[in-house]
């Protein structure tokens, strides 16, 4: 057997990451950098992102600060890149408010976040030619597009709409040798579950729901991000991989 034989391995890689400065884009930057990848990654917290780049392993890694709700700052951010094996799309953002009081200026903010910037990154990555023949796109979806909650009907929409533009990329850009693929996580213990809208108590008690008795960790989901974006998983496109400790069961 070759020694050191690794499928799962990301070393020669150049990966791109969104929703890099917390959460599961910083875990997934973490561990591709452990599997060998060279990263750029990006995020609107410049601290953040310092604080990420700092705990990479390996070297010849960079970040870009940028607001991926804006276009224009999207058209500059790719025009930076250079030619990519693999783009993880973890920026998103959570909102939880009932239909009947559901404001304009929110439903805006969550469209442009989770699922407009992904889908313009996309489209801008590949006419400015930057991902490489065999390249793997990856998108951080949620369980939330299957089965929705009381007050997540917005949140569930924009995951919802990256699953079908992940199935329509594929039918477009397969000719180009590029795959994609979104992982669909349960609730995950990050930054972005805890806020004012629902208390500690709460989240331990739906925490119970699953069968594993816990939510998931950051690491949970970064580690199914590595296999998608290597030599592994050559083979895998149009896939919705959910990771929820058994909820959807």
């Amino acid at each position: 057997m070759q020694q050191n034989y690794n499928p799962f391995s990301l070393a020669g890689k150049t990966i791109f990451i969104t929703g890099a400065s917390s959460g599961i884009g910083r875990s997934t930057a973490i561990e591709c950098s452990k599997m060998g990848a060279k990263l750029i990654i990006t995020g609107r917290n410049e601290q953040k992102l310092l604080d990420t780049l700092t705990q990479l392993h390996g070297s010849g890694h960079t970040y870009i600060a940028a607001d991926i709700s804006n276009i224009q700052q999207i058209n500059t951010l790719i025009k930076q890149l250079p030619p990519l094996d693999g783009f993880v799309n973890s920026a998103g953002q959570g909102l939880r408010q009932l239909i009947a009081f559901m404001k304009p200026e929110s439903v805006d903010k969550i469209l442009d976040i989770n699922l407009k910037a992904p889908m313009y990154i996309t489209q801008q990555l590949i006419k400015q030619k930057k991902l490489i023949k065999g390249a793997s796109v990856v998108y951080i979806s949620s369980v939330a597009s299957m089965r929705t909650t009381v007050g997540n009907s917005t949140y569930s929409i924009t995951k919802a709409g990256i699953n079908m533009f992940l199935r329509t990329a594929v039918k477009e850009l397969s000719s180009k040798k590029i795959r994609f693929n979104a992982v669909l996580p349960g609730m995950v213990d990050t930054p972005l579950i805890h806020d004012e809208s629902i208390t500690e108590e709460q989240l331990q008690l739906d925490a119970e729901k699953y069968p594993l008795k816990r939510y998931g960790k950051p690491e949970d989901i970064a580690y199914a991000v590595v296999y998608l974006l290597s030599d592994a998983s050559a083979w895998v496109t149009g896939t919705q991989l959910v990771i929820d400790g058994g909820l959807t069961a």
